[in-house]
């Protein structure tokens, strides 16, 4: 059922349950007055590599035990940009979509964003543009315990993904719950009704 109006999180490339949800609204709203939630898709997403399914979290500032998610800022002690980036390339050179996608987002991984809210709104915009999906995200003003949204900043719902094809998917044995790039990079549009 269509969810006119939902209420997420905000996720660095956040898996197809996510993106489904994105593209069925009439109205997306980025939840951006709550705490930052730890280990979460808020910083952390999934892909699929040689080796199986592989974390990659972007490391952040920390100033106190509560922090609103939009004043979260990246840190660069250590190169995780490149990091990141030779992961995504290693696992999906040689995914069918990969080389039409690249220059889209290897320039995410070679500027620094300061905000980690700022970073994933950009990325989930791009994603968006390459789906050709056209959505207005907006913001929420202040916290809401009980939105008129669908609240899933919490969880959303995981439904069925059809299974796609996956370059590194074991035997035929599908991976669900992966970055929606991982869908992009091995079906280019047809992430839109997977």
């Amino acid at each position: 059922m269509e969810a006119t109006s939902v209420l997420l999180p905000t996720a660095y490339l956040p898996p197809l349950p996510y993106l489904r949800q994105v593209l069925l609204a009439e109205h997306v709203q980025i939840e951006v007055h709550e705490n930052f939630v730890k280990q979460t898709y808020r910083n952390r997403c999934d892909i699929l590599t040689a080796n199986g399914k592989r974390s990659l979290s972007i490391p952040l500032e920390k100033h106190g035990d509560k922090e609103l998610i939009s004043a979260k800022r990246i840190a660069y002690a250590e190169n995780w940009q490149q990091q990141h980036w030779r992961t995504i390339s290693s696992a999906y050179k040689s995914s069918p979509y990969f080389e039409f996608f690249e220059s889209d987002f290897r320039p995410f991984y070679e500027t620094r964003y300061e905000f980690l809210l700022e970073y994933n709104t950009a990325l989930l915009k791009k994603v968006l543009h390459l789906l050709r999906a056209k959505k207005e995200l907006t913001f929420t003003d202040h916290y809401e315990p009980r939105p008129l949204a669908t609240d899933y900043r919490a969880e959303w719902p995981a439904g069925p993904i059809n299974p796609y094809y996956q370059v590194f998917s074991i035997g035929s044995d599908f991976v669900p719950d992966l970055s929606c790039i991982d869908a992009l990079f091995n079906t280019g549009l047809e992430t839109r009704i997977l």
